[in-house]
C-alpha cells in the first residue's frame, strides 16, 4: 500500500543515499552505477563511495541519487535488490 505524500517522512525531490553491498567482483561498481543512472539521469559517478570489507571479500557502495517520488525510490530498491551481484540494499 502506497504512503500518501502528506505522510511521507521524505520530501521530494531529495538527495537520497543508498548503501549497496555485494561480493567484491569485476563489474559490481559499474552495475550499481548503471542502475543509479537509470533512476537519476543527473547521477554523478564521482560521488560514489566505496568501502571494502575487512577481509576484502565484499564491497559496500554508497550512491546518492536524486529521487522525485516514493514510487521511484521503491522501484530503485527493487531493481538493486534483484540484481544478481547485490547481496544487501540499505
Amino acid at each position: 500500500m502506497a504512503t500518501p505524500p502528506d505522510q511521507s517522512l521524505i520530501e521530494y525531490p531529495s538527495a537520497f543515499p543508498i548503501k549497496v553491498m555485494g561480493a567484491r567482483a569485476d563489474g559490481f561498481v559499474e552495475a550499481v552505477v548503471m542502475i543509479a543512472r537509470q533512476f537519476d539521469a543527473g547521477f554523478d559517478p564521482a560521488t560514489v563511495e566505496l568501502r571494502p570489507s575487512k577481509a576484502g571479500n565484499y564491497l559496500g557502495i554508497t550512491v546518492t541519487v536524486t529521487v522525485t517520488s516514493r514510487d521511484q525510490l521503491d522501484e530503485l530498491y527493487r531493481t538493486l535488490s534483484t540484481h544478481p551481484m547485490v547481496k544487501v540494499v540499505l
